[in-house]
């Protein structure tokens, strides 16, 4: 039993080390990616850069927890789900919305106060650029195999 046990423990913790990292590199990328796309000065980024990760931390651990427990609970129970328990669930969804709606725009208002209003449009075009980049690289990788 003891044979089988320390080889599985050895697999999760590698493979969690393996998502931990690519995680990190992913983030890295992202980091290089806006810097370079919005130009901005050593004195922008020096104020930008932790007004945005406080913005990351909060929409991720919306989308990552929030609506991923909505989602769970969705696919868990979609046939024995009754019409108020699914019109509770959208609700959730509605508000998990509204609150990254609401992120969204005390990042701007954030923004406006260091940096030209020009280079906050330039950031969701970058945003956007990046996540399309990832995927088509996911696409790629999934071709080759």
């Amino acid at each position: 039993m003891k044979k089988i046990i320390l080889p599985t423990l050895l697999f999760f913790f590698l493979l969690n080390t393996s998502a931990q990292q690519n995680r990190e590199k992913i983030k890295a990328l992202k980091i290089s990616f806006i810097t370079e796309k919005l130009d901005l000065t050593e004195q922008e980024a020096q104020k930008f850069w932790p007004i945005y990760n406080n913005y990351y931390k909060a929409t991720s651990k919306i989308r990552h927890e929030d609506i991923r427990d909505i989602r769970r609970e969705i696919k868990k129970d979609i046939s024995t789900l009754t019409d108020k328990r699914a019109k509770e669930l959208i609700t959730k969804l509605n508000d998990v919305e509204i609150a990254l709606h609401k992120q969204r725009i005390e990042l701007s208002s954030k923004l406006l106060k260091i940096m030209p209003p020009k280079k906050i449009i330039l950031l969701k075009i970058a945003e956007d650029d990046f996540k399309r980049k990832m995927l088509e690289r996911y696409k790629n990788k999934e071709r080759q195999r």
